[in-house]
């Protein structure tokens, strides 16, 4: 199924072009047009009675994935679950490590084919990196950037500062609209991760969504 799409994206160059830099790099890519589509595509490679682990992601809540996941036959480390203490949540980010799969979204896309990201903690980006036997990345077609320096920008000052608000952070970028570079405990903007590739193809497979989701 590598670089499969449901519907035609030939409209769309750049992100044709994506594409087909992400399968360069051994990375799965996807389209799909709609939600709808989405979920056929999700069902497809999650199978029932697997385990799934997520990272925080805004674009995973608007397209109603982690209800969908919370319905399924499957094993879900949730860390939404209200009722997980602060030492549950940690052990729940270490079992996504030995998760079936790992879905989360992604910052930026550029256009040669590499994944950028900007974590707080590192529980998103590091199951990413390394542990679950597949990770599954939803973007919507609004994080397509030119490159590694447009991706960093986008991120900082607009991905980051929006999310530093959602969660109530109180760092400098939430009254100022833009990031300075702060040594602000409650800093978000910790790690910054650029994938470029991989060893095993298809471990990442980025299911592009038409229209803008996420920060």
């Amino acid at each position: 199924m590598n670089g499969n799409t449901t519907k035609d994206n030939q409209d769309n160059p750049e992100l044709k072009a994506a594409m087909e830099s992400l399968k360069k790099h051994r990375i799965g890519a996807y389209f799909a047009a709609d939600k709808e589509e989405l979920f056929t595509l999700l069902n497809t490679f999650i199978p029932d009675h697997t385990t799934v682990g997520c990272g925080d992601s805004v674009t995973l809540e608007e397209l109603g994935v982690l209800d969908e996941l919370r319905r399924r036959d499957l094993v879900f480390l949730d860390k939404y679950e209200p009722s997980l203490t602060k030492e549950k949540k940690r052990e729940l980010y270490r079992k996504n490590f030995l998760a079936d799969t790992f879905i989360t979204g992604t910052n930026a896309v550029t256009m040669d084919g590499k994944l950028f990201n900007i974590d707080g903690n590192g529980s998103r980006v590091a199951p990413m990196l390394y542990g679950p036997d597949q990770v599954l990345v939803v973007v919507g077609t609004n994080k397509l950037v030119k490159d590694t320096e447009e991706a960093i920008k986008r991120t900082r000052q607009i991905a980051a500062t929006l999310d530093a608000k959602r969660l109530n952070k109180g760092t400098p970028c939430t009254v100022l609209d833009r990031c300075i570079d702060c040594s602000h405990k409650n800093r978000i903007c910790n790690d910054f991760v650029l994938i470029a590739g991989q060893f095993t193809e298809e471990r990442i497979k980025v299911i592009f969504v038409e229209g803008e989701y996420g920060y």
